[in-house]
């Protein structure tokens, strides 16, 4: 009988999203899932969890271990491991660029930038500052008051001669400033731009970037406008992981083959 490949899974438990993989040791991802944060965040772990399993057609029990990571890895009852979310980034974008980087990532909460070295190992971190974290949910807030699909932010703001001055200071201060812009008559496409260029502004305040540029995390998958604007104001050129949603928790499944506790 053929021996079957080891397999782990990984958890990201976002603030927006929780994340699971299943994948061999070699990175080959079998099965994921992706649900909603709502409610509490250990029945949305678990729901990602078990639905990631059944995708995979193994069971908990066939795991070679199960690594969590993100805001809410506490909430991972399952792990036998757990990960700082920026670890497993800079290891879930080496599985797709092997070669030393610098990781953007955009995730729901504090987009990141994540300095990697040749062997895949995160070497430096820098974060946006505290008052301008919040990045989905001030996304989100825009989609419902734009009236359009959070997915379709992109496709309104490429309407848009130049964008609605939105600040890139504070995430509650502008989020008041989308109605104050509207209030005005900024037309949607124009406001959509400028909250794209709002949260561009607030990575490019990070500092730091060294291309390569490699970008993870779920606004790169659900809001690919962000990127574009990112490009455009910094001149600089980034690669996308397939998938990017899921670097961090395919990073996590990675990290159980090395065994590596709080990374």
């Amino acid at each position: 009988m053929k021996k079957q490949p080891l397999v782990a899974a990984g958890v990201d438990a976002g603030t927006e999203c929780v994340k699971a993989i299943v994948a061999t040791v070699s990175g080959d991802v079998i099965g994921r899932a992706v649900v909603p944060t709502r409610g509490y965040f250990q029945a949305c772990v678990q729901e990602a969890f078990m639905a990631a399993l059944d995708d995979a057609q193994v069971r908990e029990e066939d795991l070679a271990g199960v690594c969590a990571t993100g805001f809410a890895a506490s909430c991972v009852t399952q792990a036998t491991l757990t990960v700082t979310e920026t670890a497993c980034h800079a290891l879930g974008a080496f599985h797709h660029f092997p070669q030393a980087m610098t990781v953007i990532n955009i995730g729901g909460r504090d987009p990141r930038l994540i300095k990697v070295d040749e062997a895949g190992r995160r070497v430096e971190t820098r974060a946006v500052r505290r008052c301008a974290v919040g990045v989905g949910t001030f996304l989100m807030f825009t989609a419902r008051h734009l009236d359009v699909h959070p997915t379709r932010l992109q496709e309104l703001a490429a309407g848009a001669e130049r964008p609605a001055p939105v600040s890139s200071f504070c995430s509650v201060f502008s989020g008041t400033e989308i109605l104050e812009r509207l209030r005005e008559g900024s037309s949607r496409e124009e406001v959509a731009l400028g909250c794209m260029h709002s949260i561009a502004e607030r990575i490019l305040e990070i500092g730091g970037f060294q291309e390569p540029l490699v970008v993870t995390g779920g606004v790169a998958e659900y809001f690919p406008g962000v990127l574009r604007s990112l490009e455009a104001l910094s001149g600089l050129s980034a690669a996308v992981v397939p998938q990017p949603i899921f670097a961090g928790a395919l990073g996590a499944a990675l990290k159980v083959s090395e065994g590596e506790q709080d990374a």
